[in-house]
């Protein structure tokens, strides 16, 4: 066993979760890591943007908790430059209240955030919801992968082809787009698939986290002349549909 593996695991020989905090204000990663640490996580923090990206390459963390206010690069330029080698689950910490910054997060790929001051009961409880939908695995009598025109998504490999092409997609996009694609024609509200998605079930979820992502999943697999569609249904909320004379 190697030394990184060896920091993951605890005195009894299970392996512990892995959070990095990129957050450059020390009560902030001294009050996370005992809190994560009293509920069976393994914390590692970084006090800037670079060395946080670095930790991400050399820590292999399970999910990163990025704080958008940090000193020289941006959390949206971390985020961003992170998204470019990985797609670790990542959740955003911040104290800006513009519903433009918290948007943009979303879109260049967090899957969460979380604003400040902030409960750690509350941001356990989503990084617990995050973890779980990017680990699971299903059972063998579950449908594993979904054949639609167009599209193909294994939930074994966690893979999505559009056409013959490779299309990447962050943990949440993923479960989102499964979750549509596997109940086909049927309509979500945002509060339902913040509930199933997301597993918000405890804590109210902000609906804009669902519209970001649709927008950033219609943007990665509603090709050309594709029939399979996410569509908007007004005042109640989407659904996934296959157009059938799409492209005709």
């Amino acid at each position: 066993m190697d030394v990184q593996n060896m920091l993951k695991t605890d005195d009894t020989g299970a392996s512990k979760p892995r959070v990095l905090v990129i957050d450059d204000e020390e009560n902030v990663c001294e009050l996370i890591t005992l809190y994560f640490e009293k509920a069976g996580y393994d914390v590692v923090c970084a006090g800037d943007g670079n060395d946080g990206m670095e930790m991400v390459r050399s820590q292999k963390p399970d999910l990163v908790i990025l704080d958008l206010m940090l000193p020289g690069m941006d959390g949206l330029d971390v985020c961003k430059d992170i998204r470019k080698f990985s797609n670790v689950p990542l959740i955003m910490l911040t104290a800006r209240v513009d519903e433009v910054d918290r948007v943009l997060g979303l879109e260049i790929g967090a899957d969460d955030y979380v604003t400040k001051p902030f409960s750690p009961r509350e941001l356990l409880a989503r990084v617990k919801a995050v973890l779980r939908r990017a680990a699971y695995v299903p059972s063998p009598d579950e449908q594993q992968i979904l054949n639609l025109p167009g599209l193909a998504v294994s939930r074994i490999s966690r893979e999505v082809l559009v056409g013959d092409i490779r299309i990447d997609l962050t943990p949440k996009e993923f479960d989102l787009l499964w979750y549509l694609a596997s109940n086909r024609n049927r309509v979500f509200t945002r509060e339902q698939l913040l509930e199933q998605v997301w597993a918000y079930q405890e804590f109210y979820g902000d609906e804009r986290t669902v519209d970001q992502h649709i927008k950033r999943l219609r943007r990665k697999i509603e090709t050309a002349g594709s029939p399979c569609r996410i569509t908007t249904i007004w005042g109640v909320g989407y659904k996934f549909e296959i157009r059938e004379a799409a492209g005709l």
